[in-house]
């Protein structure tokens, strides 16, 4: 989570680089180090840089970073080519490297070639079943093909290695309550409130869930309370044609079971 102080400091680098102030590459890092994307921003100031021979070279070490930086930058903001061409100089610093096959991936998911891009990401966890970022890749591609049934089914899967991801749990409550499962719902709000006790939202959401889950409840007894009295009826008709003298008995029965 990101401080007041760190708020107030990126809005002021943000505004600097905004006017011309210069500060660009400190804004950078520090939306990376808040682990923030700012897509469209990063995207603009860091082409500025890499760009620009000069600036590029006096990043020493960290020209590599910025690529990756703006290479996801690129991406979200659907400017293919220039993650593209960011992936290009990677792939041939650092020919085999995992992290820049999870950018291969994240440019085919791009693309929309969902088919390869999940061979990449299922060969990329393989070689490491703890990476982080590449689960949720497959969460978010799930989503973004209309599977909300494969987004679950992942999500579930990532957060039983990572029970501590405060954002995936909310992620997956989200998507209960979008499909009114209640009940699923409640039970992420649960563990949500269990790690961040002093977050309001989290208890108001978790009210929220168990309120729909009561009223489905009350809905689904007087619809079963209607069934049982249709059928009470049906059989006192029954019986009044079949066996009159038993129709008290049945009666009697019925109340007992408070169906009458």
């Amino acid at each position: 989570m990101v401080s007041k102080t760190e708020e107030s400091q990126l809005q002021q680098l943000e505004n600097q680089v905004e006017n011309r102030g210069g500060g660009a590459w400190e804004y950078l890092s520090l939306v990376r180090k808040l682990k923030l994307r700012r897509s469209d921003k990063v995207l603009k100031h860091g082409l500025t840089i890499l760009n620009d021979p000069k600036k590029r070279s006096a990043l020493g070490p960290d020209e590599w970073t910025l690529y990756e930086q703006v290479a996801i930058a690129a991406l979200d903001c659907q400017c293919l080519e220039v993650a593209k061409d960011c992936i290009k100089v990677l792939q041939k610093k650092f020919p085999d490297s995992k992290r820049v096959g999870r950018l291969e991936a994240m440019l085919l998911e791009a693309k929309g070639s969902w088919a390869e891009a999940e061979k990449a990401y299922s060969s990329l966890l393989e070689d490491n079943p703890l990476d982080q970022v590449i689960s949720m890749r497959r969460v978010a591609m799930a989503k973004a093909r209309g599977d909300i049934l494969g987004a679950i089914e992942w999500l579930n899967k990532y957060l039983e290695i990572f029970m501590a991801d405060h954002d995936a749990w909310r992620e997956l409550a989200e998507i209960y309550v979008s499909l009114q499962m209640y009940k699923q719902a409640a039970f992420c709000y649960e563990e949500l409130i269990l790690s961040q006790p002093m977050i309001p939202l989290y208890h108001l959401a978790y009210a929220d869930c168990t309120s729909a889950i009561a009223q489905l409840t009350k809905g689904r007894n007087n619809e079963d309370k209607e069934i049982s009295g249709l059928a009470a009826a049906a059989l006192e008709k029954d019986y009044k044609q079949s066996s009159p003298s038993k129709l008290s008995l049945l009666s009697s029965t019925l109340r007992s079971l408070k169906i009458q």
